[in-house]
């Protein structure tokens, strides 16, 4: 049971890290009857590009940190467990390429929330499972981004008080590069012995050929 949990742990160390961050960053602002939405994400703005590395972890309230942690485990989880060398690079990449560009895709308005994230990484094994053909992992992310779609409190825009589709839309970017970039690392297409037979098949009747090219040739 103890091996099995520290297994656990050390394959998902970095998503379980990550939302018990921004869980923590939530605990402070209620303790301490404060907020840090000063360090949301304005677009476009020069004077906060530097909170490209923190608005993820600023969230309006329990339900909004609830809906975006449970598809960070999962997900997290996923890649950490399939794609164990390249991981860690998958979930930096996925933090910060979604708010590079959603920085230059977003609306004015301050924006806060971790879907971002979720989006890229979501997207990431998305399509990674197309371009690898492993649809399980396709079908699954697409399940887990389809439920957070949908659940309204994804990333919120301050002053309007509603979901930034924009910033979804960042992190689905953002994933479809991180899958194109690592498109040769992690499980590939399986080649079966019908599909072995035929390119050995193939190669043969190519040598064939040349020989026989080679033997007129010299005639």
């Amino acid at each position: 049971m103890k091996k099995n949990l520290s297994h656990i742990i050390n394959v998902m160390f970095i998503p379980i890290l990550f939302v018990f961050a921004i869980w923590f960053v939530k605990g402070y602002e209620l303790i301490s009857d404060s907020t840090l939405s000063g360090f949301s994400i304005v677009p476009w703005s020069t004077e906060k590009i530097l909170n490209i590395f923190t608005f993820p972890f600023i969230h309006a309230d329990s339900s909004h940190l609830l809906n975006n942690s449970y598809p960070i485990i999962i997900l997290g989880g996923i890649i950490s467990s399939v794609y164990k060398e390249i991981s860690n690079r998958v979930f930096f990449l996925s933090y910060i390429l979604s708010g590079i560009i959603f920085w230059f895709l977003g609306e004015s308005n301050p924006v806060i929330g971790a879907s971002g994230v979720v989006y890229a990484l979501g997207s990431f094994v998305l399509v990674s499972g197309f371009i690898k053909k492993q649809p399980r992992l396709a079908m699954l992310s697409f399940l887990v981004i389809f439920l957070n779609f949908f659940n309204l409190w994804g990333i919120i825009e301050i002053e309007q008080d509603n979901i930034s589709q924009t910033a979804h839309l960042s992190g689905a970017i953002a994933g479809l590069i991180i899958a194109v970039l690592f498109r040769n690392k992690g499980p590939q297409e399986k080649i079966y012995n019908y599909e072995l037979e035929e390119e050995l098949e193939i190669e043969e009747e190519r040598k064939d050929i040349e020989i026989n090219y080679i033997y007129k040739k010299e005639e």
